[in-house]
């Protein structure tokens, strides 16, 4: 048994888990990682990069999340190679495209003002887990064309469906997940009665994809729509708790972006190399490899460290420092790279954009006013941030 080089739920803060990358990436950038049945981590920009640029070598149908989800399902396209992975990807890239993704912003900022609202009057809340969950299940009921009634569902059971699948509970990760279903099979069901443009619908859009000259089997549809239901919904609130909680520390950069919102769109592409949401996607290998001196055989699931690679003084000088127009910025990974990168990055974009520029626009101050709770594997930030909040 290989010896573990770090505990990733050691310390518990975001603070000390970029430490111990940081240590990583100096003396064992390829590190065996404790728990969850074991693992390994690249934590260099560079072979983080390289390997998600290599889907041949690094694969994803054998574990793609460590941990992985505690009844061992599948789904695609993130837990499907090429080519199977493909027709998945092109349907959903399809319904994404900028023209469209312009269309949603009107409405996605309503949906941002109604939710900020409750907050506004009590002069407070848990911004990540209130708005930051509450907001995101309207992002994701836009770019389905879901019921509208649906979102305060979908909010409360993909929330109860993270942290039960953090804490690896598999009674309460399969029944939020069964009812997530629920609302893919519908989903599915009334597009086969009633499709809607391939480009604006992306059920419609998975139904009309014919590789081979045959159509997706049904059920990999709703198991790709399932996956959409959520991978939407984790990430937000845990980017917008961390921003908060930096924009608390640094009040002048609040009143800069107040002031210039013209920077909302670099400053967010800094927050999200900063705050990367994920501490990383996992692979398997398909052949043994040595990397760094270190041996890796197939089977062995092998984390790539996205907030690790964001904040490698190698790529981005002083890293842990906020840079507004990074030269290099374009390079930060939180949204992965390769075959198998966000496909939901232009959606991500505009939406938390949106929720800061709004949360901003309608405050002149804010202050974390608590104690803040921190993500665990695979995810790394703060998950629940108490804040007070001045109406402007």
């Amino acid at each position: 048994m290989i010896p573990a080089d770090f505990d990733p739920d050691e310390g518990g803060s975001p603070e000390e888990s970029l430490e111990t990358y940081a240590r990583l990436r100096r003396s064992c950038p390829v590190a065996r990682g404790e728990g969850y049945g074991g693992f390994w981590a690249l934590t260099r920009y560079a072979d983080v990069a390289a390997a998600a640029g290599d889907p041949v070598t690094f694969i994803s149908s054998v574990r793609a999340v460590v941990p992985s989800d505690p009844r061992g399902l599948r789904r695609p396209p993130l837990n499907y190679d090429a080519p199977a992975h493909t027709p998945y990807r092109r349907a959903l890239d399809r319904t994404l495209q900028r023209a469209r993704i312009a269309r949603l912003e009107p409405r996605l900022r309503e949906h941002a003002a109604r939710e900020l609202a409750p907050l506004l009057e009590r002069g407070g809340g848990d911004i990540a887990q209130e708005f930051g969950a509450q907001f995101p299940a309207w992002v994701t009921t836009e770019w389905l064309n879901l019921d509208p009634e649906l979102a305060p569902e979908l909010a409360v059971t993909a929330a109860r469906w993270v942290r039960a699948w953090r804490a690896l509970d598999r009674e309460v990760v399969g029944e939020t997940s069964e009812r997530m279903y629920g609302i893919a099979r519908d989903l599915v069901r009334d597009r086969r009665a009633a499709p809607r443009p391939v480009e604006e619908d992306p059920a419609s859009s998975l139904r009309a994809e014919r590789p081979g000259g045959r159509p997706l089997e049904e059920e990999h549809i709703v198991g790709a729509l399932r996956q959409c239901l959520v991978v939407g919904m984790v990430a937000p609130p845990i980017l917008l708790g961390s921003i908060c909680v930096h924009l608390s520390r640094h009040r002048e950069l609040q009143s800069e972006l107040r002031a210039r919102p013209d920077l909302m769109p670099a400053a967010m592409e800094e927050f999200l190399r900063l705050y990367t949401p994920y501490r990383g996607f996992a692979r398997t290998v398909g052949h043994e490899i040595e990397l760094h001196g270190r041996r890796i055989r197939p089977g062995e699931p092998v984390t790539l460290v996205y907030a690790s690679a964001n904040r490698d003084e190698e790529v981005f000088p002083d890293p842990d420092a906020f840079v507004l127009g990074r030269p290099n910025i374009a390079a930060h990974l939180a949204f992965g790279r390769g075959r198998h990168a966000c496909a939901g990055m232009p959606l991500a974009r505009l939406s938390m954009r949106v929720a800061l520029e709004e949360l901003l626009r309608r405050t002149s101050a804010l202050e974390v006013c608590g104690p803040v709770e921190s993500a665990r594997m695979p995810e790394i930030g703060a998950v629940s941030v108490p804040v007070r909040l001045r109406p402007s």
